[in-house]
């Protein structure tokens, strides 16, 4: 391979290299003779020098510019949060109620079954009411047993005020022979001075005091029978106390059976709709046995907000709420409360982070919201979805 003067390799000695259908063919000229060869239809490009890329002659300004762009749009972010999204929201969020069982509190069988499934009723209207012939006969029975302790009381304050009246008899036989017993005294004084002055005979001053000691020992008879009076009119007292406790039990057996009587009839506590009925009439249920589910007027919003939605979410904030059944109603309300630990510190079996295989996970805590204006067109009960947002931050 030969180079011209300037380095370059001298291409005028090498064979011509293009493929054969690219060469030209010699074609007899028209007086006989060969023609030279036309020439090639289009020459090669000369190879010219790869140039670097763009982003290997400036890379700084390249590094800059995604900088640049990196900042924009986390200020955009912040904006957008701060500014142009004051809202945080949810779709783990239901209607929630403090739904209970309805049960009597008395046994028997259901006479009557006043209320149909899904009905609405008010606090006070009967829902159910049990044969009561059984508790009738138990409150007369306990009626009988008050009329006889009354009697045996009001027996014991008739013997104990005849007791008093032979107490005061047992005093006036006392007072009797306190007086006898002062003029036996003194018939025997006289007695003995006239034996002294000899004007009386000593027979009739043993007959004085004689007297005188069968007068004393009737007074202590007279005492004795007050005392046996008195302690007489305590025993009495003590029937007395007897009795009355009686009376008392009766009358509280009386009240336990009008107020099993009143159970007969099974009211609702308040007001809200009757659903899940399975109680029927004929039916022997026992107390506490469940005969319908009851839910109450009283709805909120249960939403599951994540730990990192509720910084700025205050109780009174409001909220939009929007029912999944219902999307067309229109519903505002305000956040009641925030319950203080998460959905599962308050689970029947928490999670226990301390054994060692620790992974954060960003948690649940639940949110009380309470509506403004339910829909009273619709049936919205405990359960159904909704997805709530909250105005954390005021819009300027």
């Amino acid at each position: 391979m030969a180079l011209d003067e300037d380095g370059r390799v001298d291409r005028s000695d090498r064979r011509d290299e293009r493929p054969t259908e690219m060469r030209a063919e010699a074609k007899p000229s028209s007086d006989g003779g060969a023609r030279e060869p036309e020439k090639a239809k289009a020459a090669p490009a000369e190879v010219q020098p790869k140039r670097p890329s763009f982003l290997r002659r400036h890379p700084f300004w390249i590094l800059m510019a995604v900088v640049v762009v990196a900042v924009a749009a986390a200020a955009g972010y912040w904006y957008w949060l701060t500014y142009s999204h004051p809202y945080e929201t949810t779709d783990d969020a239901f209607v929630d109620s403090r739904q209970f069982a309805v049960a009597p509190q008395v046994s028997g069988a259901i006479a009557e079954v006043l209320v149909e499934d899904n009905q609405h009723v008010q606090a006070g209207d009967p829902l159910f009411r049990i044969d009561p012939r059984d508790y009738q006969a138990a409150l007369e029975e306990a009626k009988a047993r008050v009329a006889s302790a009354q009697a045996s009381v009001n027996g014991a304050d008739a013997q104990i005020a005849a007791q008093q009246a032979q107490v005061e008899e047992a005093n006036s036989r006392v007072e009797q022979a306190q007086a006898s017993l002062a003029f036996a005294q003194q018939q025997a004084q006289r007695a003995q001075e006239l034996v002294r002055s000899g004007a009386g005979t000593v027979q009739t001053a043993q007959q004085q005091t004689s007297a005188l000691q069968q007068q004393e020992a009737e007074l202590g008879s007279a005492r004795a029978g007050v005392v046996s009076a008195q302690k007489q009119v305590g025993s009495l007292q003590a029937q007395k106390a007897t009795a009355i406790a009686d009376l008392r039990q009766a009358e509280a057996q009386r009240a336990q059976a009008e107020l099993s009587l009143s159970y007969v009839t099974v009211a609702a506590a308040q007001s809200g709709r009757v659903v899940r009925l399975t109680g029927a009439k004929g039916q022997y249920v026992q107390a506490g046995q469940s005969l319908a589910m009851f839910v109450p007027d009283e709805i909120w919003v249960t939403a599951n907000f994540k730990e990192t939605q509720i910084t700025d979410m205050r109780p009174g904030q409001p909220v939009d709420v929007r029912i999944d059944a219902y999307p067309d109603h229109k519903i505002n309300g305000h956040v009641d409360s925030v319950q203080p630990g998460s959905g599962t510190a308050f689970s029947l079996l928490p999670a226990e982070n301390a054994t060692g295989n620790y992974v954060k996970v960003v948690q649940r805590v639940p949110v009380k919201i309470v509506a403004d204006n339910w829909p009273t067109d619709v049936s919205i009960g405990p359960g159904m979805s909704v997805v709530p947002t909250v105005t954390v931050r005021p819009r300027d």
